[in-house]
């Protein structure tokens, strides 16, 4: 055998740099000029035999032969399994010695036959011998950093190796904003996240995201164990926290996209009191394949992944049954059977699970994939009378029915993470339901990823929130939460979870299954052999692709309500080339109302807040070059009647919301959209374009309209819209909720024994593109 050398630490910490370092020492004390013989034999000596914390072996890496080598580095990873004998270990210092470098050779030779080196020469080599020998054993490969090792096994050797300290550090997810480097590698976190709004700085660009998220990782890395955390963001339509990203429709909007065949049975003995056979036909009309959905989640993963992040807390799979609440928009429809479909996100966040994947484990398949969340677990679009975080009062049949059938699906296609619900089933705070995030969704469905809290959701177990913080660390980590979006207090929860598992109020093995589950989630997706941002990804960012596809959502999730004052005289598709046309409304030329909550701020803005298309942008381009487009926001019925408009599109809805802000009890359109449309449709041919996260009132202003679409949320790209209005392509869409006629009517599903709606569930009249 012919052997190789490497120098590295005896103790597994960053061998690499060090060892380098002592290397370059090295040669460079053998070329200084004052350097003699002996001070250079002694260097040597020194650095293989007297650091307690080095010591020189031998590994099959760089073969010495009669030409000059010079040494190789590597990581611990490959130093098992190579020494043969001791006798090898003996042979190749002796060999490296007289062999490594000419110059070292032709010095040394002498000075190991001087008889005062002869004198030292048993002891020396005895404790070369030992020394090296005990190195090995002390630096024995680390199973945990061995990529080719199954996951479950390198995550019982990382976590046979971790404190108490970096465990409850694993479960802890921070926000950036009170996050550094050297807070990551102090108290070892495992997560991060950005919360709504919460950016490097107000229009980041991508490479700034990148380099935000690498300094922080930095931090992680430099851990005792070298643990990368796992930074997570709201990419809820879109990466929509960032500047310049693509903006897709809102899921309310997708869930327009569905199939027929997810209709209930019951809803389809509906169809007989129906009369109007176009009304039948649309019921009945088949839609595109959740594919569309899943797209979009490849392309919001891509997108993702160029600002550095790793993780999305998307799908929202909430069953929305009731409209009044304020994040009905989130969910894809009140139908189980639609949300159950459009879970097609998550294989596109992370990638089609393999063929023989068993479900509950989770799975993302590479660096152009992002950790999923289905999210908020469960029946928080079940809460009386839409009251966001409320009390969902349904039996465990309807729970599982209505509820979590979808969580089902989710874990089907490998979701790796479930955030659990603000709300309450029947009194009792998600949060601290240990039969449904432990005995059913971990134990009875086999759920192998990672639960996480809401923004302070253990602090909410107790009301009012935060009054009894030691309770509730306790409750919601004894109910099965893994991790913890704690997000600011984190010394605190990090001080009081210690306590408890030290005075034995939570055990070890509820701390060793969470982090168990955490680490699980990031060897699985690849994270300890790839930590680091790839830059390289930035142009992911607003792609012209994604675009493309944001704009085919938009168009296909459109549902035309009303087209025309009879059946037989329909408006659109409008006209290109007609002479003159006003755009009014304040929604026809502001992107911020366009795209909606949860778009560069959490509840939302107004204005150009973003790289996109506003509706008005998108007429204007739609339209003939001889056809004059005039924009009034909120013209009077003078301008109106006496401009020679040949026709209006009046752009009209919702101001942004989010969450508890957006709980209404009245869902009215706010001012000064219901005059405008009464002024405008009063004078001239209108269509009215409807931007809303869910059903409004509207029948005191239907007859006055000549045309009426709903289309959601739809967010940057508005050509979407004029790619319909102007008959490129036909309408399609159907509803995903039931249009109510007054809110006195809700919560109203279809199914319902008092079912009598304005438009009904699946409801969306058709049209033919234009032949030109």
């Amino acid at each position: 055998m012919r052997p190789c050398l490497s120098i590295a630490l005896a103790a597994p910490t960053t061998p690499r740099s060090l060892s380098h370092f002592l290397a370059l020492l090295y040669k460079e004390a053998i070329a200084g000029r004052r350097s003699t013989r002996e001070q250079e034999a002694r260097l040597f000596f020194f650095f293989s035999i007297f650091s307690p914390t080095i010591a020189t072996f031998f590994l099959p890496a760089t073969r010495l032969s009669g030409k000059t080598k010079r040494p190789s580095f590597h990581p611990w990873r490959h130093c098992s399994g190579v020494l043969e004998s001791l006798e090898d270990c003996f042979t190749g210092f002796l060999i490296v010695l007289l062999e490594w470098h000419a110059q070292v050779r032709r010095r040394l030779l002498p000075l190991l036959r001087r008889q005062r080196m002869a004198v030292l020469a048993a002891p020396v080599v005895a404790a070369v011998l030992l020394l090296t020998w005990a190195a090995y054993g002390e630096a024995q490969y680390v199973l945990y950093k061995d990529a080719t090792k199954p996951v479950e096994a390198r995550v019982t050797d990382l976590l046979a190796r971790m404190t108490l300290a970096e465990k409850i550090g694993q479960m802890t997810q921070i926000e950036r904003q009170v996050a550094s480097p050297q807070v990551l590698k102090d108290y070892f976190i495992g997560s991060l996240l950005s919360g709504g709004g919460s950016v490097p700085r107000k229009q980041a660009t991508a490479a700034e995201w990148v380099s935000m998220v690498s300094d922080f990782q930095k931090g992680s890395l430099s851990t005792r164990l070298g643990i990368p955390m796992i930074y997570g963001i709201d990419a809820v339509h879109g990466h929509n926290n960032v500047y310049g990203a693509t903006i897709f429709p809102h899921n309310v909007a997708l869930g327009a996209t569905r199939q027929a065949a997810l209709l209930s049975p019951r809803f389809a003995k509906l169809l007989p009191f129906f009369t109007n056979r176009e009304i039948r036909f649309c019921l009945m009309f088949l839609s595109r394949d959740p594919n569309l959905v899943k797209r979009i989640g490849a392309a919001t993963a891509l997108e993702v992944r160029a600002t550095g992040i790793q993780y999305a807390f998307a799908p929202c799979i909430a069953v929305c049954r009731d409209p009044r609440w304020g994040r009905c928009y989130e969910s894809y429809s009140e139908d189980h059977r639609i949300v159950q479909a459009m879970t097609e996100l998550i294989p596109g966040l992370q990638g089609d699970v393999p063929a023989n994947f068993t479900s509950g484990m989770p799975y993302v398949a590479g660096k152009n994939n992002v950790a999923a969340c289905a999210k908020h677990f469960v029946g928080d679009g079940g809460t009386q009378n839409g009251v966001n975080e409320d009390n969902t009062i349904i039996d465990r049949r309807g729970l599982m029915t209505i509820h979590m059938p979808a969580y089902l699906n989710a874990l089907q296609k490998g979701v790796s993470t479930v955030m659990i619900s603000y709300s309450s089933w029947n009194g009792i705070k998600m949060h601290a339901n240990h039969d449904l995030v432990t005995r059913y969704l971990k134990d009875r469905l086999n759920f192998k990823g990672f639960t996480i809290s809401d923004w302070e959701g253990i602090d909410r177990i107790t009301t009012p929130a935060g009054s009894n913080y030691s309770y509730s660390v306790q409750a919601g980590v004894l109910a099965g939460i893994d991790m913890i979006m704690v997000p600011n207090n984190y010394q605190s929860f990090i001080s009081i979870l210690t306590s408890h598992v030290n005075n034995g109020i939570i055990p070890m093995s509820r701390i060793d299954d969470a982090v168990t589950r955490i680490l699980r989630v990031k060897f699985t997706m690849g994270l300890f052999e790839n930590p680091m941002p790839d830059s390289s990804m930035a142009d992911q960012l607003g792609k012209k692709e994604h675009r493309d596809l944001a704009r085919e959502a938009v168009r296909k999730s459109l549902v035309l309500l009303k087209n025309g004052k009879t059946s037989d005289k329909p408006m659109l598709p409008l006209s290109k080339k007609a002479p003159k046309i006003l755009v009014a409304g304040s929604h026809a030329d502001n992107l911020g109302y366009q795209c909606g909550g949860w778009t560069i701020e959490w509840q939302g803005d107004t204005g150009r807040i973003t790289v996109g298309m506003t509706i008005l942008d998108a007429v204007k381009a739609a339209v003939d070059p001889s056809t004059t487009v005039v924009f009034a926001e909120n013209p009077d019925a003078d301008f109106v009647k006496n401009g020679g408009f040949s026709y209006a599109i009046v752009v009209v809805g919702e101001h942004p919301y989010t969450e508890t802000k957006g709980d209404s009890l009245n869902l009215t359109i706010p001012d000064p959209g219901p005059s405008t449309v009464a002024t405008v449709c009063g004078a001239v041919q209108c269509a009215t374009v409807l931007i809303s996260g869910r059903p409004v009132v509207v029948q005191p202003f239907l007859g006055a309209m000549d045309a009426l679409v709903a289309a959601w949320l739809p967010g940057t790209e508005g050509q979407g819209v004029t790619d319909v209005l102007f008959g490129d392509y036909g309408f399609t869409g159907k509803l995903p909720r039931t249009w109510f006629k007054s809110v006195d009517q809700l919560p109203m599903n279809y199914g319902d024994a008092h079912y009598d709606p304005l438009f009904p569930l699946g409801f969306g009249l058709t049209t033919q593109p234009r032949t030109y």
